[in-house]
């Protein structure tokens, strides 16, 4: 059973639970973003594994017909054991997600979103995002940082492309010389971002953020240049926000990590930054 700092953030140890938080949800017109709890695997096998929840992860979406997809790490499918794990694994789970998508099929397949780690995985992130994205003809995303000092670069190339672009501000404690520390910075480095990202895509921006200025100013652009986005939360941050959002015709999708392993999940977060253990104690406390 999940103690209640877990339970707050973490939808439910099994897919069926994460399945039954999405229908809730949908109910309330937000949709979901699964992810099975899992990252850095230096051995193969709980890499395949994972691959292979996520392979039938997305045919249980499909066969429930909930709105949901579904976000991997590079490091849980693989990335830690090889470059070439990686690409193999999520290369299966992208096609698994993608039966029945198409001309010939019965739909659009269940998207799928990629996320980014700490800065020694971008690289190989958007290469593997670029590829993917061509491929399905966008129906796969990828998630860029804004407290990276290359990411308003990186902006340029995957406007190019199909697919979608998450823009959050970014949790990893990232070495000096390549990232804004300061706060403010960072909040200066998403605004530019994000308004560049409506000025040059033409659709799938993500506002990865819980920041009412940052959300804010998503619909000032959208109002000033018409292109759709979207915006993310996490489960048990400012939900009453997601709903207000939705109800007044946002699109809202809200981030579920679901899985066993809750308990390295927040270490994790708690040793990559130290504020993260206050946040966590905000929200279990009331917000």
């Amino acid at each position: 059973m999940l103690p209640p700092i877990a339970s707050n953030f973490v939808a439910g140890e099994t897919p069926e639970a994460a399945l039954a938080h999405v229908e809730g949800l949908n109910d309330r017109g937000v949709a979901g973003i699964l992810n099975l709890l899992g990252e850095h695997y230096e051995e193969r096998p709980p890499a395949d594994e994972d691959a292979d929840a996520y392979v039938d992860l997305v045919g249980s979406i499909a066969d429930r017909d909930v709105d949901a997809c579904v976000s991997v790490k590079s490091s849980q499918i693989g990335l830690d054991v090889g470059d070439d794990v990686f690409r193999e694994n999520l290369a299966r789970i992208i096609a698994a997600a993608n039966e029945g998508a198409g001309a010939e099929g019965d739909g659009t397949g269940t998207f799928v979103w990629i996320d980014m780690e700490d800065h020694e995985t971008t690289d190989v992130t958007l290469d593997a995002f670029e590829r993917h994205a061509r491929e399905t003809d966008g129906n796969v995303g990828v998630c860029v940082q804004a407290n990276l000092k290359r990411t308003r670069d990186d902006l340029e190339r995957l406007a190019e492309l199909p697919g979608k672009v998450r823009l959050v501000k970014g949790a990893y404690d990232e070495p000096a010389d390549i990232s804004y520390k300061k706060k403010a910075r960072v909040d200066e480095s998403y605004r530019d971002c994000l308004a560049y990202m409506f000025e040059a895509f033409d659709d799938g921006i993500a506002v990865g953020s819980h920041d009412p200025a940052m959300i804010e100013h998503a619909a000032e652009l959208h109002a000033d240049h018409g292109t759709p986005y979207e915006v993310q939360m996490l489960t048990g941050v400012r939900e009453s926000a997601q709903f207000d959002l939705a109800a007044d015709g946002v699109t809202v999708y809200q981030y579920i990590p679901y899985g066993s392993k809750w308990f390295s999940y927040f270490y994790r977060r708690v040793r990559e930054r130290k504020s993260n253990a206050l946040f966590a104690l905000r929200a279990v406390v009331g917000r």
